[in-house]
């Protein structure tokens, strides 16, 4: 049996790419083997895909990981492509250091505003999601993808560097070089997918522009080791803490028990901190002397790049290639990119689709990106005036126990605590908007709330993500059922006579309209978005919406797994009796009956057929994409 370390778990510090040669064919080349990328490579190979992912690099460090906190709604997507277990249990610290974030004077300092800590027998569930956020930095993510890959022969070569791209109308010839031998190769893919970072390659050679203000001033991530300490922060120090005092600001963040991350600046951007300016602000994070060694120093912005397209033919970008934005959370944007071009992809090359629906991926995650990098921006700017003026009017010394000591940090954590807004909606409202191919319902999109970064309600319409819930008593959530496919929520009544709790009006105020059932399943008068509330002799209209999803659907070779929910809470929730969410589990269509032209009316919208004509609906399932 391996030793295991002090985590509990396994402790990542240097993550090694596979050493190899790229494939001379495949359909979707990767460049980047960060988490993104990787994540690029599990989601396609899910669905069938064959992918190559290729790196410049031949290994990754944990010293100079980016990422380490990660939203449920990441988690989600771990849970569904079958990692999460593995990345819960691959700690790189021991998982009782994670005690919340922590706003402090310093690390052995006073506490700014109080935090619940866990409770030991607490049975809170999360909400709007099956699981909490966890915090991992971004090695673990790429070894646990790794192993994931390698166990289904995915190829994934570090050392290879991309220096061409010749597009044509069948495909892309890749042009890629080892940079230590110098070897050349060229990879012939359907698609080319950059994941290659803000400094992407990729993006170059597509020849797209990014567009958004470019920063005045830098920042240092620095990561500093330390001794063991314990004698000073006990043996379950706070691992994750944000820092107010006049030297030091910004995270304080375990990597492991060893290595730590700290933040300094701003700066300049022409000017060069020594390195021992950098230990000073180490040692004023941690609140006592002690000694440190500067392990790494990576420099970030506070600004906001972002490509002009997503798309550009045959090229696509995701992750930090696409947007690049203020620190805090980027990787969940693009683990979101990879959700939502992964199964356009996988339809586009399998026939059920043109190639038009990947328009569609950067007509919705662009605008994504896009509100979330300006409120990060935003964000950052009220942080950084709120700490000029806390320290204007003084941060007492750690060691000050006086009475008014005690009333300037009240007065500071008031402060702070003003401030602070919740990221429900940075988290979990990736709405889509602006798409071709999401049915909107009638008068929709001019009615919605405007999308805010601290605010979020499970919301069921077109374009938003699918709310989730537990659907049997073994633990299995809704997302679970629906996997990696399409999915028809059908939401009954319950058969033994359980009432339903919801009215028989729908969201707009409307009154139901009973009336003679047509061939298609429709009533007269009835619209699209009739609510769920109906009486039980009216169950029997299920059935022709459901056999005529089941029927399109089998016609077009497209999986789709339907789904009975008899909860009353489900379908008072969702609103509806019937709803179809896409494989990223984003609502496509809702509505108790079909509109006019029916499932495959619905199909072909969501598809990206609508647009295309008759000639593309003509080529039925013909997969004249792939690159044999």
């Amino acid at each position: 049996m391996p030793h295991l370390p002090a985590t509990g778990g396994r402790d990542v510090h240097t993550v090694r790419f596979p050493v190899g040669r790229p494939p001379a064919t495949v359909d979707v080349l990767i460049v980047g083997a960060g988490p993104v990328g990787l994540a690029a490579a599990t989601e396609l190979t899910a669905r069938g895909i064959r992918v190559a992912v290729v790196d410049r690099a031949r290994t990754a460090t944990l010293v100079r990981a980016g990422a380490m906190g990660h939203t449920p709604r990441v988690v989600e997507h771990f849970r569904r492509w079958g990692v999460l277990q593995r990345i819960r249990e691959a700690w790189t610290y021991p998982p009782e250091w994670n005690r919340g974030t922590r706003l402090v004077t310093s690390l052995t300092g006073h506490e700014l505003v109080p935090v619940p800590r866990p409770s030991f027998r607490g049975s809170g569930a999360p909400e709007h999601a099956a699981d909490e956020a966890l915090r991992r930095p971004q090695t673990v993510l790429q070894q646990v993808f790794l192993d994931h890959l390698a166990e289904h022969g995915v190829g994934v070569a570090g050392g290879w560097e991309l220096q061409e791209l010749a597009e044509d109308g069948e495909g892309v010839s890749a042009g890629v070089a080892d940079v230590h031998s110098g070897e050349r190769r060229t990879v012939r893919a359907a698609y080319v997918l950059g994941t290659d970072g803000g400094s992407s390659t990729t993006r170059r050679l597509a020849g797209i522009d990014r567009e958004g203000d470019h920063a005045t001033e830098k920042r240092l991530r620095l990561i500093v080791r330390t001794g063991d300490i314990s004698d000073r922060v006990g043996p379950a120090p706070s691992a994750t803490n944000i820092v107010f005092n006049h030297r030091a600001s910004g995270f304080l963040a375990a990597v492991s028990p060893r290595e730590w991350r700290v933040y300094a600046g701003p700066y300049p951007l022409d000017h060069e901190p020594t390195e021992d300016e950098l230990l000073a602000i180490g040692r004023a994070a941690f609140g006592f002397d002690l000694d440190l060694e500067l392990v790494s120093a990576t420099t970030f912005y506070h600004a906001t790049r972002i490509a002009t397209t997503f798309r550009k033919g045959r090229i696509l970008l995701a992750g930090d290639a696409a947007h690049v934005r203020t620190p805090g959370g980027n990787l969940g944007e693009g683990i979101g990119d990879v959700a939502n071009l992964g199964w356009k992809l996988a339809a586009v090359l399998a026939g059920h689709a043109p190639d038009t629906l990947l328009d569609s991926y950067d007509q919705e995650r662009r605008p994504h990106n896009r509100r979330v990098a300006d409120h990060s921006l935003e964000r950052s700017r009220r942080s950084q005036t709120a700490l000029a003026e806390i320290r204007a009017g003084g941060i007492p010394d750690d060691a000050d126990l006086g009475d008014a000591a005690v009333r300037r940090r009240a007065e500071i954590g008031e402060r702070l605590r003003r401030d602070h807004t919740g990221g429900a909606g940075v988290t979990f409202d990736e709405r889509y908007d602006a798409s071709d191919v999401i049915w909107y319902e009638e008068g929709q999109l001019a009615s919605e709330p405007g999308w805010r970064p601290d605010v979020y309600e499970d919301d069921p319409r077109p374009g938003h993500r699918a709310p989730d819930g537990r659907i049997d008593p073994h633990g299995s959530t809704l997302h679970d059922r629906i996997g990696t496919s399409f999915a028809l929520l059908v939401l009954t009544e319950d058969p033994t006579g359980r009432p339903a709790e919801d009215s028989t009006e729908d969201p707009t105020g409307r009154p139901a309209e009973d009336s003679t059932e047509d061939p298609t399943g429709r009533r007269a008068g009835d619209s699209t978005d009739e609510p769920a509330g109906r009486p039980a002799e009216d169950l029997i209209r299920d059935r022709p919406v459901v056999d005529a999803f089941t029927r399109e659907a089998a016609s077009r070779s497209l999986p789709l797994t339907v789904i009975h929910l008899t909860d009353p809470d489900a379908r008072a929730v969702y609103g509806a009796a019937h709803v179809l969410i896409r494989p990223d589990q984003h609502v496509a269509w809702r509505g108790s009956v079909l509109p006019d032209g029916g499932a495959r009316a619905v199909l072909d919208r969501v598809l990206g057929r609508a647009r295309s004509g008759t000639a593309a609906q003509a080529l039925g399932a013909v997969p004249a994409q792939r690159v044999l």
